[in-house]
């Protein structure tokens, strides 16, 4: 099982650890397209701290993260799931799950970057700002940017079993699967059941408890079906579309309180 992760706003602080190791990264066909991002965020970052606030979408209260952006070469590196915080990774908790899911952990779970593409939450990153939805002015958006070098990358990745995709639309856009890849994706959605609606703080709390139910548990769903009657079995209510061949299934898990 693969499992597909947005990343978080909010990031915790370097540290003092050993600087990035870009060559120590997983997915190593990446490693091009990860250093064109890392070179222009930099030198954008170094030259002209207004101009990167305004491409970085940053807020006057936030310039610190342009500085913090500066040193992303010699800055400590941490591994990513403890880089990464905010609601989601709040509810997964990874540091307190036991040896068992924290091996299935760094297995199976991926991490989608506007700066890295796509990490393990073992690769030792440092904290940066830099979001799939930035348009950089030599690489233009990030999205873009990313895709080819995604689908050259990603297909192996997903090797030959369940892709769990709990992405947001942002960094879904950088790699749809397609073809056989699809047929075995399942796009999980969590909606309050009484109003059939998105809330986002409750939606990325739910994803993170169901990741973290999969890996306490230690399911290995074969697929998407398989998948939906191992959330059921974990007590989530879950209504599934089937994706027919070469197309996604996508799954609505039904929350009664927004919490």
């Amino acid at each position: 099982m693969l499992v597909l992760l947005p990343p978080s706003e909010g990031k915790a602080p370097s540290g003092r650890g050993v600087p990035l190791k870009p060559e120590s990264l997983s997915l190593p066909g990446l490693a091009g397209a990860r250093q064109a991002v890392l070179d222009e965020l930099v030198e954008l970052c170094a030259a002209d701290e207004e101009k990167a606030r305004e491409v970085l979408g940053l807020s006057e209260g936030l310039r610190g993260e342009v500085a913090k952006n500066t040193e992303l070469r010699t800055a400590g590196a941490r591994p990513a799931g403890e880089i990464y915080t905010g609601v989601l990774y709040d509810a997964l908790d990874l540091a307190s799950l036991d040896t068992a899911g924290k091996r299935r952990a760094a297995r199976s779970l991926l991490v989608f970057s506007g700066l890295w593409g796509a990490v393990r939450v073992t690769d030792r990153i440092p904290s940066y700002r830099c979001s799939m939805g930035v348009k950089l002015p030599g690489l233009g958006a990030l999205g873009s940017h990313w895709r080819a070098p995604m689908a050259a990358v990603l297909p192996e990745a997903a090797g030959s079993g369940l892709v769990l995709d709990l992405r947001s639309s942002a960094y879904a856009a950088a790699w749809r699967p397609k073809g056989e890849v699809a047929g075995r994706t399942a796009s999980v959605r969590v909606l309050h059941a009484p109003t059939r609606k998105v809330v986002s703080h409750f939606n990325k709390a739910t994803k993170g408890r169901i990741v973290r139910s999969l890996l306490e548990s230690g399911a290995a769903p074969a697929g998407p079906a398989e998948l939906v009657e191992a959330l059921r079995d974990l007590g989530y209510a879950v209504e599934a579309a089937p994706g027919g061949a070469g197309r996604v299934w996508m799954l609505d898990v039904l929350v009664d309180e927004v919490h």
